[in-house]
């Protein structure tokens, strides 16, 4: 996705300069908001491929943003935070973001997240496009259509949690390290922090309303658990 779209949304002229000159070289569409409701106006007009997107913003901060952003788009995400505050990476994560980088970040590890983020995106709708269908005796989830079902009741994933859910579903039985899922779920070339597969998979859990789906195996990663229909 040479030509994606991608929105930048920080009130700080400095760092979105430097984004901006490291991402227009790759072929990308880069477009900048200062403040949450600039941001938000741009992100409705534009309809970016990718947001980067600030905690701290003036106006509207960056979670309230996120909250209104996920009630209308599943656009991929990455919340940039301050490297001390952790809440806000927990924060970010639980209510919808795809990623985090930690400030002060480097523009070229930001550029390879975004990279691996949009071929995991281009990758996804690919893989969506079949007709593969896992039904189990509490879960049903269609490929194709890209929905899951919990007995009978629809659940909304955003496209992260179906890709984690999917990657455990295909592999019933058996352990998955949190290596393994990122490398499955976000790509070989994405080196971020582990943690995003516990807090995403935390939500997934809340949304199936089932807490014997999805096992924990402590030190080593988790494990799907279901009867095949």
């Amino acid at each position: 996705m040479s030509n994606a779209k991608i929105l930048v949304i920080d009130d700080e002229p400095s760092i979105t300069k430097l984004v901006a000159a490291y991402l227009k070289p790759e072929g990308y569409e880069v477009l900048t908001a200062p403040d949450g409701p600039s941001g938000l106006k741009s992100a409705q007009v534009f309809k970016p491929d990718l947001v980067i997107l600030d905690v701290m913003l003036p106006g509207m901060d960056g979670m309230e943003l996120l909250a209104r952003l996920r009630r209308e788009s599943d656009v991929y995400v990455i919340m940039l935070t301050a490297k001390t505050e952790e809440t806000d990476k927990v924060v970010g994560l639980s209510m919808g973001a795809d990623d985090y980088v930690t400030k002060p970040f480097s523009p070229r590890e930001l550029t390879a997240r975004v990279k691996a983020a949009l071929r995991r995106v281009q990758t996804g709708a690919a893989s969506g496009s079949g007709t593969n269908v896992l039904a189990f005796r509490h879960l049903r989830l269609d490929n194709g259509a890209r929905t899951v079902h919990v007995d009978e009741n629809p659940i909304d994933l955003t496209a992260i949690e179906f890709d984690l859910l999917k990657a455990l579903a295909e592999n019933r039985g058996r352990v998955l390290t949190r290596e393994q899922l990122m490398e499955k779920v976000w790509g070989g070339e994405y080196f971020g922090e582990m943690r995003v597969v516990d807090v995403h998979l935390g939500h997934v859990r809340q949304k199936l309303g089932r807490d014997d789906l999805i096992v924990t195996v402590r030190g080593v990663g988790y494990r799907f658990e279901d009867e095949v229909l």
